[in-house]
């Protein structure tokens, strides 16, 4: 009778057990994404940025207002050409990942960003946002950006 119990247990159980694997894998993708999207902007690889970014962007700041694709890659275009040495950090700890089906998935979290200031001394700001990434076979891009508690 227990082993019975125990093997319906199992099946009742096992679309939980993949649905977490799937989340983890899901989480790892994204986060992935996200590294390769900001080692570009730390570095200053244009080219890369365009290309996880889609070109229905709508960037939502609680400071700058709603902005699209274009003024947000003039936007970049004028930082990436600026002394500014601005980076930005991911802070894992705070990131979540939820699956949005049949569209993508939901970023949400803290990161930092840090510039010299004028006496040379490191100035950073921890921020919340929220990305909204969409698949296409195997391509993934941005397609939505909250950025907030500035």
């Amino acid at each position: 009778m227990f082993s019975r119990t125990l093997f319906i247990a199992a099946l009742l159980l096992s679309p939980i057990i993949l649905a977490g694997e799937q989340s983890d894998d899901l989480s790892r993708k994204i986060l992935a994404l996200d590294k390769q999207l900001f080692t570009a902007f730390n570095q200053r690889n244009l080219e890369t940025m365009k290309a996880m970014l889609s070109q229905d962007l709508e960037f939502y700041h609680d400071k700058a207002g709603v902005t699209d694709y274009q003024q947000n890659l003039k936007s970049t275009m004028n930082l990436f050409s600026s002394d500014s040495d601005l980076t930005r950090e991911l802070l894992p700890e705070y990131t979540e990942v939820h699956p949005v089906p049949g569209y993508g998935a939901i970023q949400s979290g803290r990161h930092r960003f840090c510039h010299t200031a004028q006496n040379g001394q490191p100035d950073c700001g921890v921020f919340k946002f929220l990305h909204i990434w969409k698949r296409d076979g195997d391509t993934w891009q941005i397609t939505r950006v909250v950025s907030y508690d500035h």
